[in-house]
């Protein structure tokens, strides 16, 4: 039976669309009543808006505060967002897109390893000379206070009194012999020692990268498990801080 009315059908007129009219051409398709709906509900919806805000101006309380008064501004009449510190650098978008976790984790721990090595090469010294000195000299009296000698209490030159490390005592110095360098020599010395301590600092600024990204990836990674409450955000991510999450205990079986 389903075939006659497939049949009968196709001896039906064929309904067309109302075209537009010759004279109306310029004005485009002619619309139709879907397209008027569409038309018509964006309207509505533009003018509820519009009435909800007109109704929140009149009934605006004066003493009201939000935090978002505070990270916005209107200039020229137009409103702007503050600009958000990124919570990215550069350098850490480009590793977590192209390496995974045990990558990280594996040039992070090289890094610390050269960090150490460096550091025990170089033993910091010149740091250690220009922090302040607060070594303490116990005495039994206030005379002995006053005439107290710290060259004298200490076995050494009164020059290197400044020192932190590599201070001889005065029996050292004279059973010291000393080698003749010329200036050249010492000139490379410091410009070698120099050298060094601009790749450390720069290993070390490596490392903190390496292990800011750590972080942000393990975390990531905890936060795609699935748990029977959403972990609550404590503090936002920065280019120097992975963002703090408080998850749930949940005891294992």
């Amino acid at each position: 039976m389903s075939s006659w009315k497939k049949a009968a059908k196709s001896n039906q007129k064929v309904h067309r669309e109302r075209a537009q009219p010759a004279s109306r051409t310029h004005l485009g398709i002619l619309e139709k009543k879907q397209d008027y709906k569409k038309r018509a509900n964006d309207r509505h919806k533009k003018d509820a808006t519009l009435k909800l805000l007109r109704k929140r101006a009149l009934t605006r309380n004066p003493d009201e505060f939000y935090h978002h008064m505070i990270n916005s501004k209107v200039e020229s009449g137009e409103h702007h967002e503050l600009g958000k510190q990124d919570e990215h650098s550069p350098a850490q978008i480009r590793l977590m897109q192209t390496q995974d976790l045990k990558y990280i984790n594996m040039k992070r721990t090289m890094e610390a390893n050269k960090i150490q090595r460096l550091q025990g090469r170089l033993h910091m010294t010149e740091v250690a000379n220009r922090t302040e000195n607060k070594h303490i000299f116990f005495v039994d009296d206030e005379e002995e206070a006053k005439g107290l000698d710290v060259a004298e209490r200490l076995q050494t030159h009164p020059s290197l009194l400044g020192r932190k490390s590599n201070r001889p005592r005065l029996d050292q110095l004279n059973n010291l012999v000393l080698g003749v360098q010329d200036e050249a020599t010492i000139v490379a010395m410091n410009q070698e020692r120099e050298k060094s301590y601009k790749e450390l600092q720069r290993r070390l600024e490596r490392e903190k990268e390496l292990t800011i990204v750590q972080q942000k990836l393990e975390l990531k990674r905890a936060l795609q498990e699935k748990r029977s409450r959403k972990p609550k955000r404590v503090a936002k991510g920065t280019k120097d801080q992975a963002p703090i999450y408080k998850f749930k205990y949940e005891r294992k079986r």
